[in-house]
């Protein structure tokens, strides 16, 4: 049976002098009927973006995504308010999308719109076009003294894809010659490079720009993620830092190494902050984990081998920092602060007991230089600081993820955006304390607050489990929206992605535990082995044992629940997750013991020796597997995970599963989920497919999502409600 929509959903408002036909999507006007969340009520939330103050501070420009179902689109729009979280204004009148923006002056905002960038004063008006590129911009970041700007465009790449030729204008074939010729979700036929433009009176930009990697292959911002945050200017506007890893082919797809690069504006020269210019990489095995090659031994870790991106110069020009992993091939490495003397080459590197998430120079005051960052603790995400002398300090103590911070410009407060469990991504501003209790902080934005206050949201708990060695684990309980004391509900383990990302206060617009809530599920949430946020040991129990203990803890957290929590029905257990979670889900398949009555696995791997050759980051399945399945003698790691890749355990599978797959999935390959699908119903499990031929790892297209949402809990109410 189809559900039952519970609400009517307003979600096009009409802009302008335009055709009546012509919606334009922007803020809903909803009304709920339920209290319950919908995948309709998620999808009518606004989705904050891009956070700027202006450079005298009084002013916040943010960037927020709408969505429509019915049109299944998208449409960006631009905001502008005080300081203090006042006088909101709408700037986007139009029917275009508008992005990416960013103070010019205390007057004047750049953005991009129409893949070119313009600018308007920051009541909306007098708006101009500024670039002239055939809409080719993709990014874009203005020096500190206005007179040059860096545009992002792609150009082509043919280095690994070979160019059709020009009398076969139709051919469809790719000529294909080397790894990386897929990323992510598309065929990689053009890569971006940075561009230098002139900058004139209003802004106007002149000239044809000059390609700062100029002849070189290679990508900069870094594929499949990477945007204008890879690269910045100095103080003085002479020179700029990017973040790139030089290699292609076979080399880029086992290789995380990527270095910073110091780029000369008038010498149009280049230097290397990472490695010495005499730098020779050793030779190593592609079929094998760099975890044993000389690549990572300790004389060689010296030179910055693992990831190094997003530059940010010191308030005094004599410093840079950066995000950097130590080892080359390992992409969950603990990610560090490394903060490199300019003049002295010389290099620090702040680290503490996680990762460093996203980071901001404070004002430097009597030469003592300050960075704020975000990191996770513990299942949040939280601010702190960190001196000079590497005394690191935490500023917030929220069940909250932080998700961004900038500075605000009058030197005292912090810029920033947050998410939780229970609330979307809003503004907030922050006020350092000497102390975590004399912290000040302010929400400004409230942007789906017309929504969230019809809605009724589950509870949520944090429990800590013993687990099968003895250690303790954090398990986040989500509680039905609709709980009531004494009653038993069906209760959904939840296995997390990465295989190292943590299980946090995140919000989802797909894997949203709220939604879980309002459809009368208990959420049970581990952060297993491999999970940052405990130390660097717990996350890195997971590479090379994907079966062993972080299975047992998933077992641990829902035979925790379901002998101890009252509310949770032992009789009603299913099991749901993506990508890692996914794969989870499907060796869970063959070794719960009766345990679950349902199974749910997105993008998951299914066949590991199978996923060793089609995925595209090759580095991931050798840090991981420690080498491929063709060697004899194996390694013992390797041996184990070859032996236990769920598409071997099929014969013990005997519960309903569901599999979902994107089909431009280039990281985990449809066929693992085609392949999971079909043996099911060979072996006569009740199992369905949910395939999206146009979707990626993600899906990120309205009416997909809404179907996503529907089929999944469509198949839990029919195996888990009975």
């Amino acid at each position: 049976m189809k559900r039952i929509l519970m609400l009517a959903v307003t979600t096009f408002v009409l802009l302008g002098s335009m055709n009546a036909q012509d919606n334009v999507i922007g803020k809903s006007n909803i009304k709920l009927k339920s209290r319950m969340m919908t995948p309709e009520a998620l999808w009518a939330m606004g989705r904050i973006g891009t956070v700027e103050a202006s450079a005298d501070g009084s002013q916040i420009v943010y960037q927020v995504g709408y969505y429509s179902v019915k049109q299944n689109k998208s449409r960006q729009v631009l905001y502008v308010m005080d300081a203090d979280g006042k006088n909101q204004r709408l700037l986007t009148t139009g029917s275009k999308s508008e992005s990416d923006p960013t103070w010019l002056d205390a007057e004047t905002i750049a953005f991009i719109s129409g893949g070119e960038l313009w600018s308007m004063k920051a009541d909306g008006s007098q708006r101009q076009q500024l670039s002239k590129t055939d809409g080719k911009v993709e990014g874009f970041k203005f020096s500190p003294d206005r007179s040059k700007v860096i545009i992002l465009k792609s150009i082509p790449f043919h280095e690994v894809i070979k160019k059709n030729p020009d009398d076969l204008p139709k051919a469809t074939g790719r000529r294909v010659t080397d790894l990386m010729y897929r990323h992510w979700d598309h065929y990689v036929e053009s890569i971006q490079h940075p561009f230098i433009f002139s900058v004139g009176d209003g802004f106007a930009i002149t000239g044809n720009g000059k390609d700062i990697l100029e002849g070189e292959p290679f990508e900069c911002p870094m594929e499949p993620f990477g945007g204008i945050e890879q690269l910045a200017w100095s103080n003085d506007s002479k020179q700029i830092a990017y973040t790139c890893r030089k290699k292609t082919g076979l080399e880029y797809s086992i290789s995380t190494d990527s270095d910073i690069f110091l780029y000369d504006v008038d010498a149009k020269t280049t230097r290397n902050l990472c490695k010495p210019a005499d730098y020779v990489a050793p030779k190593v095995d592609p079929t094998r984990t760099l975890a044993i090659q000389a690549v990572n031994d300790k004389e060689n870790l010296k030179n910055n081998v693992g990831y190094d991106q997003n530059p940010q110069f010191s308030p005094d020009g004599k410093y840079i920092a950066w995000l950097s992993m130590e080892r080359d091939g390992y992409e969950a490495d603990l990610n560090r602060l490394c903060i490199c003397d300019l003049q002295s080459g010389e290099k620090r590197y702040i680290s503490w007991q996680s990762d460093v998430d996203a980071f901001c120079w404070a004002p430097q005051k009597d030469k003592q230089a300050k960075i704020y960052f975000l990191s996770v603790w513990h299942g949040c995400v939280n601010m702190y600081s960190v001196t000079a002398k590497d005394e690191v300090k935490q500023l917030t103590e929220d069940w909250a993820d932080w998700t961004s911070l900038q500075l605000a410009n009058d030197g005292k407060r912090i810029l920033a955006t947050r998410q939780s469990l229970s609330a979307p991504t809003d503004i907030y501003m922050v006020t350092p304390g000497k102390s975590i209790e004399k912290t000040k902080i302010e929400q400004l934005s409230f942007e789906n607050k017309h929504i969230l206050d019809q809605l009724t949201f589950g509870k949520m708990h944090q429990r800590w489990v013993t687990t099968s060695d003895g250690k303790q684990m954090l398990v986040w309980v989500m509680l039905p929206a609709n709980y009531e004391e004494g009653k038993k509900y069906p209760t959904l383990l939840f296995c997390e992605g990465g295989p190292q990302s943590p299980v946090s206060q995140f919000w989802s617009y797909r894997w949203n535990f709220q939604i879980m809530a309002a459809n009368g599920y208990v959420v049970i949430a581990p952060n297993r082995r491999g999970l940052p946020g405990f130390g660097q040991e717990w996350k890195e129990e997971i590479s090379g044992d994907w079966t062993g203990q972080c299975m047992k803890d998933y077992l641990a957290a829902i035979d925790d629940a379901a002998e101890n929590l009252p509310f949770v029905d032992k009789n009603r257990l299913g099991a749901v997750g993506a990508s890692f979670g996914g794969f989870s889900v499907y060796y869970l398949a063959g070794i719960h013991e009766k345990r679950f009555k349902a199974f749910i696995a997105h993008d998951g791997a299914f066949n590991l020796a199978a996923m060793y050759t089609e995925t595209e980051e090759n580095w991931f399945s050798n840090w991981e597997y420690d080498e491929a399945y063709w060697h004899r003698p194996q390694m013992p790691r390797a041996k184990q995970t070859y032996h236990d890749s769920p598409h071997k355990m099929v014969e013990k599978w005997d519960t309903p599963i569901l599999c979902i797959h994107g089909e431009k999935d280039y990281r985990i390959n449809a066929t693992q989920g085609m392949s999971a699908f079909n043996a099911a119903r060979m072996k006569g499990i009740p199992a369905e497919l949910l395939i999206f031929p146009d979707e990626n790892h993600w899906v990120l297209k309205p009416q997909n999502g809404v179907l996503w949402q529907r089929t999944f809990f469509d198949f839990l109410d029919r195996w888990l409600k009975k």
